[in-house]
């Protein structure tokens, strides 16, 4: 049978002082205990969403990912790492944008008040299936 996105949960995982391999552990557990809730189900695909603030280095996780998935029923899955970047909304004309290194001010306005609305995500979005 072809894989198939399966919708789950989505699990917040904390990255305050975690390390990228206690966070790629976590990552399994949170999978494992969402393909329990369908047996016959084999995990190909893991995604996560990582946010530009949340601390976390995608290569170091996925190799993370790679050396604890072995020898386990999730061995054959892949790791999935959507980037989110850093996003605030202006106070003033409400306009959603991408903050770059060069400053918080609105790209549409200029004006200089805005507020942090995206960038510190670490979730486990989806698991890819196999029947």
């Amino acid at each position: 049978m072809a894989a198939e996105k399966q919708d789950v949960a989505i699990y917040r995982l904390r990255a305050h002082r975690m390390h990228e391999l206690s966070i790629a552990d976590a990552i399994l557990e949170a999978a494992r205990k969402e393909a329990a809730k369908h047996p016959g189900v084999r995990v190909t695909k893991v995604g996560v969403r990582i946010g530009a603030l949340a601390g976390v280095d995608p290569d170091a996780l996925t190799f993370g990912f790679d050396a604890l998935k072995q020898a386990t029923d999730l061995a054959s899955a892949g790791l999935e790492i959507e980037f989110v970047p850093r996003r605030h909304r202006c106070r003033q004309c409400e306009t959603t944008f991408e903050v770059r290194d060069d400053g918080f001010g609105c790209p549409h306005c200029g004006s200089a008040e805005s507020v942090f609305v995206s960038g510190d995500e670490l979730d486990l979005t989806y698991l890819e299936v196999e029947s």
